[in-house]
């Protein structure tokens, strides 16, 4: 009886280090786009192998009524402001379960990583309206047009 309550003891234990191992973060760079009728976001990730973390996400929103003309500015407006605020960029920190990255002590998630296809997807929070999900793609270097590629 000895022996078997040492070998569950020893299992529960390395079940619980196994859950609290950090899962290895995805390191890289992606870029993505977002446009709806009414909102356009576009966005900037990097994840370097120290773990920082580096986002920008810059939006317009409430442009239902924009003219095709005045979107195409907008695009603009939105890319030149993704290449400016990016040298502005803070290193963050997330917890990250494997897929999911969050706040630390946060329950919303604020990316998304797909392991098996390699994908990223940036959750956008703005204001009271439901949340945005930007697909990235992986990029070698960031280039000057988030809308192309």
């Amino acid at each position: 009886m000895r022996m078997l309550s040492v070998t569950l003891t020893t299992v529960f234990c390395l079940a619980m280090a196994f859950a609290c191992t950090r899962s290895p973060l995805p390191v890289g760079r992606w870029q993505g786009r977002y446009e709806s009728r009414d909102t356009m976001v576009v966005s900037r990730l990097e994840i370097d192998a120290n773990g920082n973390i580096y986002l920008s996400a810059p939006d317009a929103t409430d442009i239902g009524g924009a003219s095709e003309a005045d979107r195409a500015a907008i695009r603009q407006r939105l890319a030149d402001g993704l290449t400016v605020a990016w040298g502005d960029a803070q290193p963050r920190q997330f917890a990250f379960d494997g897929r999911v990255f969050r706040k630390p002590g946060g329950i919303a998630p604020q990316m998304e990583w797909d392991p098996v296809q390699k994908t990223m997807t940036v959750v956008i929070y703005l204001g009271m309206r439901p949340a945005i999900r930007v697909p990235l793609h992986s990029v070698a270097a960031f280039g000057s047009d988030p809308w192309t590629g």
